[in-house]
């Protein structure tokens, strides 16, 4: 692409010197990825300053180099064009997003402090179950049924994400829900994405080593609606959200449609909620329509993401009838709260990711409800880490649970007998079984008919590392198997 093409419109962008006709081929934030013809972003970052790489990246064949205005780099050689813009790192987003010009015709993009994760993986599901090729997009990496790449992408970087994009619209890919990280919104990495519809889950204190104070960081994730959100799209807002009424102003300012969720007079609301070993039985209020589903995945905060779901799905002209029955097909996300499998006698079986104090309690307490007669756990705690926890979590355990197995997670350099000690230490009536598959398998042996266990501590892992060496471990793969040969049912997420 020719850089006058490529650059048409941006109002930001200046070209300091070189000549607009040249050729653009590709686009790097790292010298060390130049080829010749790419357009090289001297970008300040809080380590390194790329204008300290501008020479390296001309040697390597750059023919455009982006830097902040004011910038100035005296010896380049004449053939390389420089720009310079106010926010370069916005210009890069807008850049890429030209460059690459592709994306799925449907974007739903997610932000708050908690519940990113669960509401894109709620939507990506729903779309898939209406049978629309659907994707997406963060701390669990690219999920679709065409394209799955583990590892955390909240939020890439702009030109990551945007050769992402172009990837999975080329692949077919129509329907993309993804997390927008306050990080990520304040630098500017997802200017450029046309999202359709976008929706502001919670608040409550985060990132606080990033962001100056909370009120900054609200703004960051606000640049969700004020910035990215165009006009027609639609804003999905939680009413429970004490700043709910900042983020509807903003979405009536720019003429954007406005779904609410949450409590009071929400266009979507939880009517009543009742626990199952499964997951739990919603009755719903949909734009003033009553609907009861079987939501087979736990947790009531899980319930109010949905709720996040529904409006993003919905508002972006699915209908509310066909979504609202295919509740009862959604599954959880890997390794929070996941409901993994259910054992013949009719136990039900979650692994989570809770490897902390805080979390340790949170999941248990979350889960007790959803015990229709007893609530297992097992657990261990990882070498080299914090001792500290150890025994609090033992305590935690044997307070909030009625069967608790010590086992070991992942012990490392440390021996694992000497970790559970420090566990049971605090942990009367515990039952120790330090081989992570057999102590799983123990207790699904001992489940009965509306008995619950959850394994906790280390969620979508899919490794154990014990001294020196990494085995592959995966807790819910090793529950769906013994499932399996107990004669149970092992339960998989939906592609």
């Amino acid at each position: 692409m020719r850089l006058n093409d490529l650059i048409l419109g941006i109002d930001d962008v200046r070209l300091q010197a070189g000549d607009a006709t040249v050729d653009v081929r590709d686009l790097a934030l790292d010298s060390r990825r130049v080829r010749a013809g790419a357009l090289f972003a001297a970008l300040p970052g809080t380590k390194l300053d790329g204008r300290a790489f501008v020479a390296d990246a001309a040697k390597a064949g750059a023919s455009v180099i982006l830097a902040p205005a004011g910038s100035i780099f005296a010896d380049l050689p004449k053939d390389v064009a420089v720009l310079t813009a106010q926010e370069p790192r916005r210009a890069l987003a807008l850049l890429a997003a030209r460059f690459f010009s592709n994306q799925p015709h449907c974007i739903a993009a997610v932000t708050g402090t908690g519940g990113k994760t669960s509401t894109v993986a709620f939507a990506r599901q729903l779309w898939t179950l209406e049978g629309r090729e659907a994707a997406s997009i963060g701390t669990l990496g690219i999920i679709s049924r065409t394209l799955n790449d583990p590892g955390s992408l909240t939020t890439p970087d702009p030109i990551a994400l945007h050769r992402l994009l172009a990837q999975l619209a080329d692949g077919g890919i129509t329907h993309l829900a993804m997390e927008a990280s306050s990080h990520g919104l304040d630098q500017y990495r997802l200017d450029g994405v046309k999202v359709a519809a976008a929706a502001f889950t919670n608040l409550s204190q985060d990132h606080l080593d990033y962001h100056a104070d909370m009120a900054s960081y609200f703004e960051a994730k606000l640049r969700l609606f004020s910035g990215l959100l165009p006009e027609g799209g639609t804003a999905v807002v939680n009413l429970k959200l004490e700043q709910a009424q900042s983020v509807i102003d903003v979405a009536r300012k720019r003429r954007q449609r406005l779904i609410t969720f949450g409590g009071g007079d929400a266009d979507i609301r939880l009517l009543k909620q009742t626990p199952t070993p499964q997951g739990q039985l919603l009755e719903l209020s949909l734009f003033g329509a009553h609907h009861v589903a079987e939501f087979p995945v736990a947790g009531a905060f899980q319930a109010e993401n949905l709720l996040a779901a529904l409006g993003l799905i919905i508002g972006s002209g699915s209908d509310v009838n066909k979504i609202a029955g295919l509740i009862g097909s959604l599954t959880g996300v890997p390794g929070r709260i996941e409901h993994v499998a259910d054992t013949p006698a009719g136990g039900a079986v979650y692994v989570d990711y809770a490897h902390k104090p805080g979390a340790l309690e949170a999941v248990l307490t979350t889960l007790r409800p959803h015990a229709v007669r007893q609530l297992a756990v097992v657990f261990g705690c990882g070498g080299d880490r914090d001792r500290g926890k150890r025994p609090m979590m033992g305590e935690i355990a044997t307070r909030l649970a009625d069967r608790v197995i010590i086992t070991d997670d992942n012990p490392r350099s440390e021996a694992p007998a000497a970790i559970r000690a420090e566990i049971l230490a605090k942990a009367p009536g515990a039952i120790e079984v330090g081989d992570r598959a057999e102590a799983i398998r123990v207790a699904m042996s001992e489940l009965k008919r509306g008995d619950l266990l959850v394994i906790a501590g280390k969620g979508h892992e899919t490794y154990q590392i014990v001294g020196d060496k990494t085995y592959p471990f995966d807790d819910a793969e090793v529950a769906r198997q013994i499932a399996a040969e107990l004669g149970g049912a092992p339960v998989r997420l939906v592609r």
